[in-house]
């Protein structure tokens, strides 16, 4: 049988595409004639190819494997192989096939020794769709979502410190383009705007590492609109917080520059 391929025109037909051209694949058995353990052949040869980088040939051993041999032990380490096949191609369709590999493994082997690997790589399928701060972050907040319950369910994981690294670089890119709107309301001068999206950003994320901008922007607002009073902790976190930043001088000054408070009034006594 030969198997025909037509262009997708939506990221719907390339999925349906993608799964008839390995269907048509797996027509043909390839494990040898005298192979009594045809999972463990499967397994190794996928392996093998998958350290490679030959993604397509080790994908038609691992493919073969998750739906001739239902009961074999390797069969979860498969259906994971199977999901890094597509996640090592990086194509827009195949990080979509992965997530549909590594939400079914999940799925299926919940309780798995390796369902944080599952949990982590499922992460990662958004990490690497996440677009520049200032595109649409739908992807950065899924990167955000799957690798937060990773370490919240995984806390022993032996993949807990890169997970808690790309946690962070996903949240990075997500509160950066928060601060980006906070910023541009400064620049023009939208105070109240401004004012309003970078409380947000220390309230979302309060480890930010430019918090000091948040601070001197936010801080900046408040005096612009006369609120001198409000302005000063803000001043006054991020002299304490940094030692080094280019809004560190602008802070201090700021600061000399907000009037005292005027001691209260002495109270009367009676009689």
């Amino acid at each position: 049988m030969t198997c025909r391929v037509y262009p997708a025109v939506a990221a719907a037909g390339v999925l349906v595409l993608l799964a008839l051209s390995s269907g048509c694949s797996r027509e043909k058995n390839i494990v040898p004639t005298g192979i009594l353990e045809g999972d463990k052949y499967l397994m190794e040869r996928g392996t093998e190819l998958i350290a490679k980088k030959k993604w397509f040939q080790a994908r038609e051993y691992y493919r073969q494997l998750v739906d001739n041999y239902p009961q074999s032990n390797y069969r979860p380490d498969a259906k994971l192989g199977l999901g890094d096949t597509y996640l090592g191609e990086k194509s827009s369709e195949s990080l979509v096939m992965a997530q549909n590999e590594y939400r079914e493994f999940l799925t299926f082997y919940p309780t798995h020794p390796r369902a944080d690997y599952a949990q982590f790589k499922l992460g990662m399928c958004h990490f690497q769709q996440m677009l520049a701060p200032d595109r649409d972050q739908t992807e950065t907040k899924e990167a955000v979502a799957e690798l937060t319950l990773f370490t919240q369910r995984f806390p022993q994981s032996a993949l807990l410190e890169e997970g808690r690294a790309k946690l962070r670089e996903a949240r990075n890119r997500l509160t950066e383009s928060e601060y980006k709107v906070g910023y541009f309301y400064w620049r023009n001068k939208w105070y109240p705007g401004a004012i309003e999206r970078l409380k947000a950003v220390l309230k979302n994320d309060p480890e930010y590492p430019r918090r000091d901008a948040v601070y001197y922007y936010l801080g900046d607002s408040m005096v612009k609109m006369g609120r001198r009073a409000e302005a000063v902790p803000y001043f006054d976190r991020l002299v304490k917080e940094f030692q080094e930043s280019e809004f560190l001088a602008k802070a201090q000054t700021s600061l000399k520059e907000v009037p005292e408070e005027p001691p209260p009034p002495p109270v009367k006594k009676a009689g």
